[in-house]
């Protein structure tokens, strides 16, 4: 069996910093990468990103499968514009107060709102070593420069960094799996089996009465940001105390 092509990464890298080569003969081209991400967006948004497809994207359009290729080589430099699509508006941090504390936070609530209008980035930035156009990685310059004034080393900054977004993505994700129905209905279940099991599960039976799971409970977000940021302050304080960070 014939093995396939592999990726042509420079022209992928091209194509999503809009550095690609342009014909400076011939006809104007009709379509243009851009608009192409916008209507795999729409389609993803309304259906989920395994309906989009190169086929279904084209017909958005009135052309063919065979047409589209001409300005996306395939479904993975699509979806790759696709993200930078819905990433274009990197968020401003500057308005959301003085310190690193507000501004990361801000940066979260900004990326988990992107989430949940897209649950389907998710799927699409899962990938190691994904290339990155220039909105994702503004995303990221933002992040890293919100973390600055904390004085720890580069490294920590960015680990910090990856428990933020890891944060969001598990937030986006519980938002994405959510069916009420189906909450309902576990709940049920579930509440009729502890009820005749209660002695075998006793903390869990107690945490339920309690009101462990109920849905007015705090913002999961905000309370999990709240505690991880928590523990940054503490390691910033830590590092003071030794010596490592400037007050």
């Amino acid at each position: 069996m014939a093995k396939d092509k592999p990726r042509d990464l420079r022209t992928a890298m091209a194509l999503l910093w809009g550095e690609q080569d342009r014909p400076t003969r011939g006809p104007k081209p009709s379509l243009t990468p851009h608009r192409i991400a916008g209507a795999a967006v729409a389609l993803a948004d309304a259906e989920g990103l395994d309906a989009v497809s190169m086929s279904k994207v084209a017909a958005e359009f009135g052309v063919s499968a065979m047409a589209l290729y001409r300005y996306v080589p395939g479904k993975t430099e699509l979806v790759e514009l696709m993200v930078e699509y819905v990433l274009a508006e990197a968020p401003d941090l500057s308005a959301a107060g003085s310190g690193w504390r507000p501004r990361i936070a801000e940066w979260a609530r900004r990326s988990a709102a992107v989430h949940h209008a897209h649950p389907w980035l998710l799927a699409a930035t899962a990938a190691r070593r994904q290339l990155m156009g220039p909105h994702q990685l503004a995303w990221l310059d933002a992040a890293l420069a919100a973390l600055e004034p904390t004085g720890l080393s580069a490294s920590e900054q960015h680990r910090v960094f990856v428990l933020v977004a890891g944060l969001v993505r598990t937030h986006a994700q519980e938002q994405a799996d959510f069916d009420e129905e189906r909450a309902q209905e576990w709940n049920a279940l579930t509440g009729d089996l502890l009820t005749r099991h209660a002695p075998r599960f006793p903390a869990l039976t107690r945490a339920i009465a309690a009101g462990a799971f109920a849905a007015e409970g705090p913002d999961p977000l905000e309370f999990g940001l709240a505690r991880l940021l928590d523990g940054v302050q503490a390691l910033i304080d830590a590092d003071r105390t030794a010596g490592r960070v400037a007050p």
